[in-house]
């Protein structure tokens, strides 16, 4: 049996860019390796959860792992607050978080100018409401999560996040009868959180140097812990995960994966990935199986950078010299968990390349990793399909009849 690596490139899929001469990213970019990879390989264009759907990093990954997301997706809350280590008990409701920038009233930007660090806004927020416990920790850039603890708490509450600028900050509302008491304490936070951020030394000292204060926390993906089968029961696998992403460690906690911290690795731009690939080989010696979130293409293409986008695929193909060296007894997986074109700003349905490479597999004759080139591939596929994939390749899969 052959051991496994799968890397996830988070928004990999783009559309063309006027800027890149009207190639995608991944077109444009100088890109041997995985080109080297696709060569020698079967390759295709893979729909995350299923054709045309916008899904987000959370219901891809989960249905690239095999884990349904109609059966096992309560809200992204849930797994953001166990990726950043708050350990959740039955009946707690969890949230991510943003924080945002309001001035006069109006929301102007989402991600608080995407400053770098929040930790003292959190901690600063943390209170106890009508016997409810709020429990809040600080993400990557502008991330939070926020747990509830305490009785009668329900999921079924709208969220404060307008997803739009120029418009004003939201409370939230009950979507059903039992979600009342709920949004009563929420909005009773919020109220609090306002008059606090307002004045929190951290934002006073951003205006002062003429930066956009944190000063509004927006509450999004409501979902209490689901109940999943591990990675191990479902494949047999020992497995672990490297990310700098709260979110997929969150996922990969809760089906069963290891969580491998690597020095460098973010969840920003800024990530070492010669520290994250080679890391990711060496866990190979332990696990069987080993999956890898790169986020930096996902944020090129939600800040609109095709420029920046293209330069993070050549760090990371510079990075995955060495997989060229491991073909022999294990196959590399590379696709993307959906695509966010820099054209649009945010995820579409657009399928994402994908490639399977190990020796002693059928090759196809793709010779360029992109959107277009791998399109006369092999494969068609769900991300559904990806796990059986694997499973023949690595030689682990059984029989269906005699």
């Amino acid at each position: 049996m052959k051991k496994v690596l799968l890397i996830i490139m988070d928004g990999l899929g783009d559309r063309p860019n006027n800027s890149l001469n009207g190639k995608t990213a991944l077109q444009a970019a100088y890109k041997p390796n995985l080109d080297y990879l696709a060569s020698n390989g079967a390759t295709g264009l893979m729909s995350p959860v299923s054709f045309g759907i916008r899904s987000g990093s959370d219901t891809s990954h989960l249905s690239i792992l095999g884990y349904d997301p109609e059966k096992y997706y309560t809200g992204r809350g849930p797994f953001e607050a166990m990726g950043l280590g708050i350990g959740l008990e039955a009946g707690d409701i969890a949230f991510r978080a943003n924080f945002g920038s309001v001035v006069d009233g109006k929301l102007v930007d989402r991600r608080a100018g995407r400053i770098k660090d929040t930790s003292e806004l959190s901690k600063s927020l943390e209170t106890s409401i009508d016997g409810v416990e709020f429990i809040i920790k600080s993400g990557v850039e502008h991330r939070a999560a926020l747990v509830l603890r305490g009785i009668n708490l329900s999921d079924k509450i709208s969220e404060t996040d307008p997803h739009n600028t120029d418009t004003e900050p939201l409370f939230t509302k009950p979507l059903k009868k039992e979600g009342e008491f709920t949004a009563s304490v929420i909005n009773k936070f919020i109220e609090r959180s306002r008059r606090i951020l307002n004045e929190h030394p951290v934002n006073l000292k951003r205006i002062e140097l003429g930066e956009l204060p944190a000063n509004e926390i927006m509450l999004r993906g409501a979902g209490k812990i689901p109940e999943m089968p591990s990675f191990s029961e479902k494949y047999g696998m020992n497995a672990a995960c490297i990310s700098g992403t709260p979110l997929i460690r969150g996922i990969a906690k809760l089906a069963g994966l290891d969580i491998i911290n690597v020095d460098g690795m973010t969840g920003r731009t800024d990530t070492n990935y010669e520290n994250v690939i080679n890391s990711a080989i060496s866990s190979l010696k332990n696990y069987e199986f080993v999956l890898v979130n790169i986020k930096g293409t996902d944020i090129a293409g939600h800040d609109k950078k095709p420029e920046l986008k293209k330069s993070v695929i050549e760090r990371v193909d510079r990075a995955m010299e060495p997989l060229k060296k491991i073909l022999g007894d294990t196959l590399v997986v590379i696709t993307g968990d959906h695509s966010t074109p820099c054209s649009y700003g945010d995820h579409t349905g657009d399928p994402v390349p994908v490639l399977f490479s190990t020796e002693g597999i059928l090759y196809d004759y793709v010779n360029s990793f992109d959107e277009l080139g791998v399109s006369s591939g092999f494969y068609k596929i769900k991300s559904t399909d990806l796990m059986p994939i694997v499973l023949s390749y690595s030689e682990r899969a059984e029989k269906y009849g005699a």
